[in-house]
């Protein structure tokens, strides 16, 4: 049995031209080799799997290339080359520095620095995963690192470039690696499976290309379980079926249970996802990815923006403009809440079921909060209908007083008022002939403010005229707001304390201990000896304020809540004593003690 290698070893570019996806870096350095203007020190730094190691042994490759191209290519034919496609070169050394990140390791691979190539120009280090070298590690580097020989190149490989000391990055060209875009991964994945003879669709290939999310080595790992599932053939439903992903046309019909508030088609469309094994926080993480892509759909601008198979770009396009940007919007916030408390839910199904309801009804939802009254007329009755109105009793109009300005000479016992109603809805009263007058009135002053009632087409409104009846009734009341009392305020608070009581609210302990002092007619302290009574008091201050200026007849109480903290009790304590204490104390009980040390001429070391 041939042995098998895996396409992501297979396929390993050889040369700068097979690098995928990375032309800004392979051109930059094919021309500094053609130059000769080649740093001393690299970092190749950037996301998994695109090419930074493949990079650094290509280029330790091409510069010790004994007939490089004029293009800055390797040759692949002699010895040098040779010997590093076969593993056996001597100049060119790696590193992996997660296993090997001690002082010791550096110090040896600095050792190694001071002997010249045997064969060749130049001996090329590439150190991986250079993030992983302790503080200690990095510094024992620096001087080589700065000054290495003529002979000495240094490739460091990082994929958390934030992690290296900055005096390591001042002294390397640094090279960052993008991610490799989906259709290059789609025409890389298109030309292996054509030397494999794998039959592959577009369809699955363009799915495993966003599934990897720009990691070329996962592509390929992705595109190999695939082909030893399915046997050869790679296409659209086995390979969703492998990945573990849900068809997008569960989304689309979704939303279109969602936009006809079908809410029993969604149920059971949610019912069929769950009998495949599709865990719930998969689905919403899914349908708010479905939803992004449909509003990215309704503008042209940013299609380009728009990662998804082919065959179903139309679709989005078609759904998108069947739906509303708000809708998108609302759905998408409550999609993010779902799944930030999916983890949280007991009943996980009961949990996206209920983010299923909301979305089913969120049309519904969004067209009553549009309305100004709330209900649009339509949803509530059919046509609109004209008010049955009773007649009403005329209301007699008093006349004015010394203190009101009267436009129209006072009605006699003999004249009354008319109520008249008419076909529309609208109440008027007509005014009373005014008869004849024998004498002028006698002018009379006039204080109050109350405006004269106003006239609508020579008629007295019945609104304006209750209006003028009570603004007259009122103008002579002044309400004068009682000054606080402390007996009547602990009387009111005691009161208060009960309510709370009979609410068993617990914050009437907190009420119950509180000392009350006034400051003037309307203020007042209460004081919190500690921080948990003063969080009672001022979680229920308003309710507290509101009863208080009902039961002291005060429309301008007010209270502050102060924190006086208790007075802590000093507690002594019982220190155990030095050793200096010790000896002291020992030799007052037994002064021989004393007598010893002087004898033997003893030093103590308390």
């Amino acid at each position: 049995m041939e042995k098998f290698i895996v396409s992501a070893r297979k396929y390993r570019p050889q040369t700068f031209d097979t690098v995928v996806g990375q032309e800004h870096i392979t051109t930059t350095l094919k021309n500094a080799i053609k130059t000769g203007h080649l740093a001393h020190a690299f970092l190749f730094c950037g996301p998994r799997g695109v090419g930074k190691t493949t990079c650094a042994r290509i280029l330790a490759k091409t510069i010790n290339c004994e007939n490089s191209s004029p293009d800055g290519e390797a040759c692949n034919e002699c010895h040098s080359c040779k010997s590093f496609n076969e593993g056996t070169s001597m100049n060119i050394h790696e590193l992996d520095a997660a296993s090997n990140n001690s002082v010791d390791d550096i110090r040896a691979l600095v050792d190694q620095v001071r002997f010249a190539p045997q064969a060749g120009k130049y001996k090329v280090y590439i150190i991986d995963e250079v993030h992983m070298l302790s503080s200690s590690a990095f510094n024992a580097f620096l001087k080589t690192l700065e000054e290495p020989p003529s002979y000495a190149k240094f490739i460091l490989a990082t994929t958390e470039k934030h992690k290296i000391l900055p005096t390591i990055l001042s002294r390397c060209q640094i090279f960052d690696f993008k991610r490799i875009t989906l259709q290059d991964t789609v025409d890389h994945l298109a030309g292996i499976a054509n030397k494999e003879g794998i039959k592959a669709d577009e369809a699955a290939l363009q799915l495993i290309s966003q599934k990897s999310e720009g990691c070329m080595r996962d592509a390929l790992s992705i595109l190999d379980k695939i082909v030893s599932f399915t046997s050869g053939e790679v296409n659209y439903e086995n390979t969703i079926e492998h990945l573990n992903i849900l068809d997008a046309d569960y989304y689309f019909k979704l939303m279109d249970c969602m936009i006809n508030q079908d809410l029993a088609g969604a149920m059971l469309l949610f019912d069929d996802i769950n009998k495949k094994g599709f865990e719930g926080d998969m689905v919403l993480n899914g349908f708010a990815e479905f939803i992004r892509n449909l509003l990215i759909s309704k503008d042209e601008r940013v299609a380009v923006l728009l990662e998804v198979v082919d065959s179903f770009k139309k679709r989005y396009i078609e759904t998108a403009k069947r739906t509303e940007a708000g809708f998108l919007v609302s759905a998408l916030n409550i999609l993010n809440e779902a799944e930030i408390g999916f983890r949280a839910a007991r009943n996980k199904r009961l949990h996206v079921e209920l983010a299923l309801i909301k979305l089913c009804y969120l049309g519904q939802a969004l067209q009553l909060t549009a309305t100004d009254s709330g209900v649009e007329a339509s949803k509530v009755a059919g046509k609109p209908r004209t008010l049955a109105f009773k007649s009403i009793a005329p209301i007699a109009v008093k006349p004015a007083t010394s203190q009101q300005i009267t436009t129209t000479p006072p009605p006699t016992p003999k004249t009354e008022a008319k109520a008249v109603v008419e076909s529309a809805p609208k109440l008027v009263i007509e005014e009373p002939k005014a008869p004849k007058p024998t004498a002028p009135p006698a002018p009379k002053p006039a204080v109050a403010t109350a405006p004269p009632p106003q006239k609508a087409n020579g008629k007295i409104s019945s609104l304006d005229a209750i209006r003028q009846q009570i603004s007259a009734a009122n103008a002579n009341k002044v309400i004068e707001d009682n000054p606080l009392e402390i007996e009547s305020l602990k009387e009111g608070w005691a009161k208060f304390i009960q309510v709370l009581k009979d609410t068993k609210n617990s914050a009437w302990q907190s009420f119950a201990l509180a000392e009350l002092i006034i400051k003037d007619f309307k203020t007042f302290e209460a004081t919190a000896s500690n921080n948990i009574n003063q969080r009672f008091l001022e979680f229920e201050r308003g309710n507290a304020c509101e009863f208080l200026q009902k039961e002291l007849c005060n429309r301008q109480l007010q209270f502050n809540i102060v924190l006086v903290e208790a007075p802590k009790d000093e507690v002594p304590m019982d220190l155990p004593l030095t050793a200096k204490e010790q000896y002291l104390r020992l030799i007052e009980q037994f002064p021989l003690v004393l007598e010893l040390r002087d004898r033997l001429r003893l030093e103590l070391d308390y």
